[in-house]
């Protein structure tokens, strides 16, 4: 039943679409420090949390609606009829996942990270408490602890996270800013006074969607990929299928922490620096012309987070590579068999997720200042590359024995060529700042 619990993983994945789109919009709109008062960057975040709130609910209940398809599609036929209870306990996740992606994202492009930090704290205080009280192995009490028990703490742990971030939120920062707008009423405070609420609007809602948009498709493009190359692992059977859940525990718990660290740094950095140079040279000039030492000045936060990404991750995948993987994945899946082959997978493709780091501090350049490109870039890397590999291994008759070798060239190989990829749209956006022949969105209320 380990193979169950990536249910959770591939939900979420389904739902990062959501996550991905108005979100990562927070950087190049909430972001913008220079162009928007306090006020209206908090009343675009109250949106924004309200949205998304309300389509991780609708998600939510669709998931649960569809709990035999999802199961027909990411659980191996082996377990499947005994992981209906498991998929639609952990369909709700994706509620806790929207608003726990919102709040986090919009505070940190307020320059307020210490909301991000109370969320994983509450989530790993809960999950630590639950866990040893439930289902360790020295849990309290004498009944046998069950792979939904799990899906419930899961779901607990989530839910109170995301709602202990919001409401920390609320009263650490609308609160003061609330009654410090009750004091100012009638005053002279400028401000205070320019009719801007803090209440969700139709109108905020509608200049969050204009990038959002643009974020939305890039995401729904590459996941709805993704989750179709992981359906034909999944029909492998359940080792291949728990090596590659646990292959990806050892991906987004150790390797991916460190880059997703350092990319909402960078962006929320370039986030700040774009919106000052677009004031400076007038939010409405839609073909400023800038400096090499202004563009080096943007980009110089994402430099620094690929020199720190390359410090952290090339030691971390030598020594998985040498000591840790099978180790790990024997201790996570309990299987000899799919440790051997969670290992002989990372062996395989580790070096790839170095370029991984680089281009994903690389790309924050993109998704900080112009959406619509990093769209481009991310679209040329998944449908010239990814696709291909994808109908191949739809169409090639694939087997445990032979899997891999096709696998690893979709993962990998995309790692690589995405590497290129945002390397040459990268170029190209600092040559038409410098050169005057860009075209910039306005992005205005």
């Amino acid at each position: 039943m380990v193979v169950t619990t990536d249910v959770y993983t591939y939900l979420n994945t389904a739902a990062e679409a959501i996550n991905e789109g108005l979100p990562r919009a927070a950087w190049v709109i909430i972001g913008d420090k220079a162009s928007r008062s306090l006020v209206r960057r908090l009343q675009l975040t109250h949106t924004l949390i309200l949205f998304q709130g309300v389509a991780g609910l609708i998600l939510s209940i669709v998931f649960v609606s569809a709990a035999s398809a999802v199961a027909d599609s990411f659980v191996p036929s082996e377990v499947r009829q005994a992981s209906l209870t498991y998929v639609r306990v952990a369909s709700f996740t994706v509620l806790a996942g929207t608003i726990e992606t919102a709040v986090a994202t919009a505070t940190r492009a307020l320059d307020k990270p210490d909301v991000p930090l109370v969320i994983s704290s509450v989530k790993f205080a809960v999950n630590i408490i639950l866990d040893l009280l439930i289902i360790s192995r020295f849990h309290i009490g004498s009944f046998q602890p069950t792979v939904n028990m799990q899906a419930v703490i899961q779901l607990v742990c989530s839910l109170v996270a995301a709602f202990a971030g919001l409401a920390y939120f609320l009263w650490s920062n609308t609160r003061p800013l609330y009654r410090e707008m009750e004091r100012n009423e009638g005053g002279d405070n400028s401000e205070m006074q320019a009719n801007v609420g803090l209440q969700p609007t139709v109108r905020s809602l509608v200049i969050l969607l204009r990038p959002g948009l643009i974020t939305f498709a890039e995401s729904a493009v590459r996941n709805a990929l993704y989750l179709w190359l992981v359906t034909t692992i999944v029909a492998l059977g359940t080792t291949y299928a728990t090596a590659w859940g646990v292959f990806n525990t050892i991906r987004w718990g150790l390797v991916m922490v460190p880059v997703n660290a350092l990319e909402a740094t960078s962006l929320q950095f370039i986030g700040h620096r774009w919106g000052k140079w677009r004031c400076e040279v007038g939010v409405n000039n839609r073909r400023p012309k800038a400096t090499w030492k202004r563009v080096f000045s943007i980009i110089q936060p994402a430099l620094l987070s690929l020199a720190l990404a390359l410090t952290v991750e090339v030691p971390i995948a030598i020594f998985l590579s040498r000591f840790g993987a099978r180790a790990f994945a024997l201790y996570i899946s309990g299987s000899k068999d799919v440790a051997n082959v969670t290992a002989y997978m990372w062996r395989t493709i580790d070096w790839c997720y170095v370029f991984y780091a680089m281009s994903t501090q690389l790309a924050t350049i993109l998704l900080a200042t112009r959406p619509k490109w990093y769209l481009y870039q991310s679209l040329a890397s998944n449908i010239l590359y990814v696709l291909p590999w994808a109908v191949v291994c739809q169409v090639k008759n694939l087997d445990e024995a032979n899997a891999w070798t096709y696998h690893s060239l979709v993962f990998g190989g995309s790692l690589v060529f995405s590497f290129i990829d945002i390397i040459i749209v990268d170029v190209v956006w600092a040559w038409t700042l410098i050169t005057g022949k860009v075209r910039l969105e306005i992005f205005r209320d």
